[in-house]
């Protein structure tokens, strides 16, 4: 009985020894740990539908497109976005292209850059920026940058600082022209 105790004493002691030892963590290790990880969906050759009342607006295409989880939300293009815009006609009323676009979900807000083009396709009117905003919810003025423009029409071709457009490209203001603007006689008050 007395070796018994003996034996349980012993354990104990040695329990207590694996208990009283620390282990020693990197603090880079445990830092990781404590850090927000964010979710990122991925997806390849997407196109997206916009829709309307069961009419469609608009089909985005993109190679690739991130869905990125953070506490707001948004989607990447980071290689190439397009977009086709329908009338009530489903046919074609204007395209859009960007090299990159982002989308901010809470916002309804798409931030376009590089090489960004908007083209009417019955006009023949087409806008080149480096940057443009693509906002639904202003209704008529939907596409807007306060960065240098240019716009071709069939007759001449307009530079200038900021600019609106309805998202058909059918109407649009280039807020501070630059440079020289010629105008028809026809069209000098008389």
């Amino acid at each position: 009985m007395k070796q018994t105790k003996q034996h349980i004493i012993y354990a104990a002691l040695i329990s207590g020894c694996f208990f009283l030892c620390s282990c020693e963590n990197d603090q880079a290790k445990v830092n990781s740990f404590n850090q927000k990880k964010t979710g990122v969906e991925e997806a390849k050759n997407i196109s997206l539908n916009y829709t309307i009342g069961g009419k469609i607006k608009a089909i985005v295409t993109a190679p690739l497109m991130l869905n990125v989880q953070e506490i707001e939300p948004y989607i990447e293009f980071p290689k190439n976005i397009h977009a086709d815009f329908y009338n009530t006609s489903d046919s074609i009323e204007s395209k859009m292209d960007a090299k990159y676009g982002k989308y901010k979900q809470y916002q309804s807000l798409v931030f376009l850059r590089d090489s960004v083009t908007v083209i009417n396709i019955e006009k023949g009117d087409t806008l080149y920026c480096d940057e443009l905003f693509w906002d639904r919810n202003r209704t008529g003025k939907e596409f807007y940058t306060d960065k240098p423009v240019r716009i071709r029409t069939k007759n001449e071709t307009i530079n200038g600082i900021g600019m609106e457009a309805s998202q058909d490209f059918n109407n649009w203001l280039i807020l501070h022209s630059t440079g020289n603007i010629s105008v028809p006689a026809s069209k000098f008050p008389q």
